[in-house]
């Protein structure tokens, strides 16, 4: 039940930052469309910063 709830409350809260911000989000309209993004976006900025990292040492 809590996990349903924080589920529907994190898609709601992507929802709004994408509305905010004028993002289109390309992800069905369900909450595991919504954690697709945001895990997708957050893999993409922890590569980009690992391979900073191993460029720059």
């Amino acid at each position: 039940m809590i996990a349903s709830l924080i589920g529907v409350n994190l898609g709601f809260l992507i929802g709004v930052g994408c509305r905010w911000f004028d993002l289109p989000l390309p992800a069905p309209p369900r909450v595991v469309g919504a954690l697709l993004v945001v895990f997708m976006t957050l893999g993409f900025l922890g590569a980009d910063l690992a391979l900073a990292q191993m460029g720059s040492g």
